[in-house]
Order: C-alpha cells, then sequence, then structure tokens
C-alpha cells in the first residue's frame, strides 16, 4: 500500500477510520462522528517551492510528495498539520544514499553550500527531532536505503548492520535462529539508527530495556570525519565513543552502521494478565517484581481507564501483564514465583498464554491514532522515569494537572518505575497546535518539578529540548557545544536538537 503523506502507516481507508471514530466516541465520550473532518488529500501546491536546485547527485529530489512524506515525525502536532495539508517546514530537498560515500558526497555539498541536513530512519519520532523547524534551507537525508544485514557473528552472537534497517528487516534477514531482542512500538518502521541515535526503549520491561544494552560498536560519519568505536564486549578506556553517539539525534554524526548484540530466538514464552483491584497494589506488585532478580520480559501495568481502553479491561480493575521467555531453558520456575509475589498483594492472575498476541496489539496503538484528528480529539503522551520513593507524588501531581490522563508502567528498575501517560482530549477547532503546546510545556514542568527525567525514551528533538537544558549539568552543557563544534564546525547537523 502506498505511504500516507499524513498518517501513521499506509493510507488508510476513511470508512476503517469512520467506524474506530464512532467506538472510540462510544467507549470515551469524546469527539462527535457526525461532524466527521476528512484529511486534506495531497496536492503538490500543498508544498513550497524548495529554496535550493538539486544538486548533482543521482540519489536527491525534490519532488513535492517525497518532500512532504518527510516532513514530520508523529507526534500529535505533527498528525493534525499534515492533516489539514500544512507542510510548510517541509525540507527543500530530499537524498536517499545507499551507502556511506553517498553520505559524504551530501555532507560536502552542504558544507559548501551552508545547508542544514537532517538525519531520517524511519521518521517516528514524537518530539520534533526530525522537523526542519529552523530558518534557512535544509535537506532530508534518508537513510532506509542502507538496511542490509553486512555480517552476523555466530560464535559472539552479534551483527553488523546498517542504520537504516527496520526493526522486520533486521530480524528477516538474520540467520542462524538468530534475533534482535528489540520491539519499540515503532517497531514496523523505526530504524536501527534511529534507535541509538534516540537512546530508544524497546517493550522489554526489565533488565535489558534500551538499545544502549544491545550496542556492541557505532560508526558515524560527521563533517570533521568518519568515527568508530572498537568492537567490544565491554571496555574501561575512558569516556565511550558509543556513548557520544547514543542519544546524539543526529547531531554529532550521521550514524551509518552498528554491531549490536542479538540472541536465539525464544522458545519458551508465558504471558499471562493479573488484575488489582487498586491501582496502588498494582504498583507494590511491580516494585518487588523489579527488585526480585526474575527480569520478566514483560511486566507493564496498567491502570482501569488505560486497560480499559487498549487491552479490554473491564474498566475496574488495573491489569498487570506479567511474561518471561528464554531459549534456553523452561520459565516455569520464575512464573511460579512471580505469581506468588503477585498473588502477595491481591493479584489474581488470569489465564496464562504462550503466544503472546499483546505485541500485535501493542504495535497496532498508533494506527488508532489517525482516527483522532477527523474526530476532533487531541492526544499526547508523556513518559518519564523516577526513583520509587518519588514515583507516588510525581503520579498524584501529573495526574491532578490532567485528571483524564490515564497511565501505565511500561519499564520497571529495581530503583524506579517509568510511567506512560496518555491523555485524550476535546481538540479546541483550529487551536489544536496552541492546545498541544500548552499540554506539553505544563506536564512537561510537572516531571521535572517533581524529579522525573524530560524523556525515558522518547528522546529530546526540539520540543523537549528546553526542559532537557534544565535537566543537564551546565559544565556538560559546554563540554557537548565543544563536541558539536569539533565534529560539524558550521552546525549543519539537524540544528535546534540537544544544543
Amino acid at each position: 500500500m502506498p505511504t500516507s503523506h499524513w498518517a501513521w502507516g499506509p493510507e488508510p481507508d476513511e470508512s476503517e477510520l469512520r467506524e474506530i471514530a464512532r467506538l472510540f466516541s462510544e467507549h470515551t465520550g469524546l469527539g462527535d462522528p457526525a461532524a466527521w473532518e476528512p484529511p486534506v488529500p495531497f496536492s503538490p501546491e500543498l508544498v513550497p517551492e524548495p529554496r535550493l536546485a538539486v544538486p548533482p547527485l543521482p540519489f536527491c529530489t525534490a519532488d513535492p510528495f517525497e518532500r512532504a512524506v518527510r516532513t514530520y515525525g508523529q507526534a500529535y502536532r505533527d498528525l493534525i498539520r499534515a492533516y489539514r495539508g500544512d507542510f510548510a517546514h517541509a525540507p527543500d530537498l530530499v537524498a536517499l544514499p545507499g551507502d556511506e560515500d553517498e553520505i559524504e558526497r551530501v555532507l560536502e555539498w552542504a558544507s559548501a553550500h551552508g545547508v542544514a541536513v537532517v538525519p531520517r530512519g524511519g521518521g517516528t519520532s514524537v518530539v520534533g527531532g526530525v522537523e526542519s523547524r529552523f530558518d534557512g534551507p535544509s535537506v532530508c537525508l534518508d537513510l532506509r536505503r542502507m538496511n542490509r544485514v553486512l555480517e552476523v557473528d555466530e560464535t559472539s552472537q552479534a551483527a553488523l548492520v546498517e542504520a537504516g534497517a527496520s526493526g522486520p528487516e533486521i530480524n528477516a534477514r538474520l540467520l542462524g535462529g538468530l534475533q534482535l531482542r528489540f520491539f519499540p512500538q515503532s517497531y514496523e518502521f523505526s530504524t536501527l539508527g534511529g534507535w541509538i541515535a534516540t537512546r530508544a526503549g524497546g517493550h522489554f520491561a526489565t533488565l535489558h530495556t534500551h538499545i544502549d544494552d544491545l550496542v556492541e560498536s557505532v560508526r558515524a560519519v560527521a563533517p570533521a570525519g568518519a568515527w568508530e568505536s572498537r568492537r567490544l564486549p565491554g571496555s574501561g578506556a575512558g569516556p565511550s565513543p558509543d556513548r557520544w553517539l547514543l542519544g546524539s539525534e543526529g547531531a554529532l554524526g550521521v550514524i551509518t552502521r552498528a554491531w549490536i548484540r542479538v540472541h536465539r530466538r525464544p522458545v519458551h514464552k508465558v504471558s499471562l494478565p493479573v488484575r488489582f483491584a487498586e491501582w496502588a497494589a498494582g504498583v507494590a506488585a511491580v516494585h518487588d517484581l523489579a527488585q526480585s532478580g526474575l527480569h520478566p520480559s514483560n511486566c507493564r501495568l496498567l491502570d482501569a481507564r488505560e486497560a480499559a481502553l487498549t487491552s479490554g479491561g473491564d474498566g475496574r480493575h488495573a491489569v498487570l501483564i506479567v511474561g518471561f521467555e528464554s531459549a534456553d531453558h523452561p520459565v516455569d520456575a520464575w512464573v511460579s514465583r512471580a505469581l506468588e509475589i503477585v498473588a502477595g498483594h491481591g493479584g489474581v492472575a488470569g489465564e496464562a498464554r504462550q503466544d503472546q498476541a499483546w505485541k500485535g496489539a501493542f504495535t497496532r496503538m498508533p494506527y488508532l491514532r489517525n482516527a483522532y484528528p477527523g474526530l476532533g480529539v487531541l492526544a499526547e503522551t508523556v513518559e518519564t522515569a523516577v526513583t520509587w520513593d518519588r514515583f507516588p507524588a510525581l503520579h498524584e501531581a501529573v495526574m491532578a494537572e490532567h485528571k483524564g490522563a490515564t497511565c501505565r508502567l511500561a519499564f520497571a528498575y529495581p530503583d524506579g518505575p517509568a510511567p506512560y501517560y496518555t491523555i485524550v482530549a476535546p481538540a479546541v477547532p483550529g487551536g489544536e497546535l496552541a492546545q498541544w503546546d500548552d499540554l506539553k510545556s505544563r506536564l512537561s514542568e510537572t516531571v521535572l518539578r517533581m524529579g522525573g527525567t524530560i524523556t525515558h525514551h522518547h528522546a529530546v528533538g526540539r520540543d523537549h529540548r528546553p526542559f532537557y537544558d534544565r535537566q543537564r549539568p551546565d559544565p556538560f552543557a559546554l563540554a557537548l557545544r565543544a563536541a558539536k563544534a569539533a565534529l560539524d564546525p558550521q552546525g549543519l547537523l539537524n540544528p535546534g536538537v540537544l544544543i
């Protein structure tokens, strides 16, 4: 199916969107399906004329549709602007390099002409990380042609993968029963380079939660030259070069490939729901599971409203999805101990399953947002992490700031949870952007005030940067600016993120 100019995934069928909107409205009381507003059809006239001539590089284009579909990420403010046909921030050009040499040619041309370069993978950023929201011309450097698995080391269980490869592409090309154990909600579209650049989190709720834990070595190309860390299982040799690139969001170099740790595909899998009459009891159970050393692959607690909206809950009980998996041994003993822990907090376990069907529902959830603009509904998510001692006060403050919020604990560490809040509300017709910006600002202020991080796994981008500026130490900011100046002297790489 063709790529949509506005939606998550391929172009949706309007009748399906209307049906989703009807069901959502019936369930929540939000929106008016009868007043459905269809998306603005794509037309080349919606895209501004490029301010640049196409360079003599055969993999570059100024095609209006190619520029339109790379204008935004996937935040609600991106969705509503594209839905209304607003492509004012479209990149002037799109470059689709097939190898590192072609990336270097783009950077040389951009340096010679003073053009900003915005690296892009799957385009699933929800924090303005891939939007050309700055003055001056820009080129979108789309890496998705660079999607090969170049080498597999079965002895060490590692693979060398190009940055533009998506999750499905990586796992389809791994051999020997190996798998990249990393499944973010954007798994279908997001890419390895994007995961590394944003320090993305996968759906595994404990232990190896972030892409950081799976990176063995990274290579990047910057205007000052290419740099690559030595491939090692671990090292104590000074500050890690990989740590400079993890979370760099394209500002310090274009990530081109990485050695990543892979695992044998699990054959023993068990997942089951556990119901709690009280949210606090579920939180206490997650706390004890996180500190038990059991390391469940899934440990996701949904409050009663969140469970009803997304997982078929009854609207009265919080639901914990707890799961274990292994490629080596049965997990029955781990499941039994986990059930003892949750029962100690009043949890009632449901039927155990081995197919882990929840993963499919998890990756389908973003498609539901496609119905929101036409229905007149605004949506935003706020994710953070905080220590266990501060979590009750943070949770109370966020829920007080927006009483319609729902919550799930998406990740659980021995020293704290990573709560993920979802807000849906009636949209202000024509004022959605100001409404979203105000909501984002108020909730971000609350999170910082209560001791949480501005982002646990969604990156900084342009939307979080004012709050990131306050979270990071000032001397570190000086060091980051110095690194930026050394690697990208003209400041061409993704201006406005991090710095």
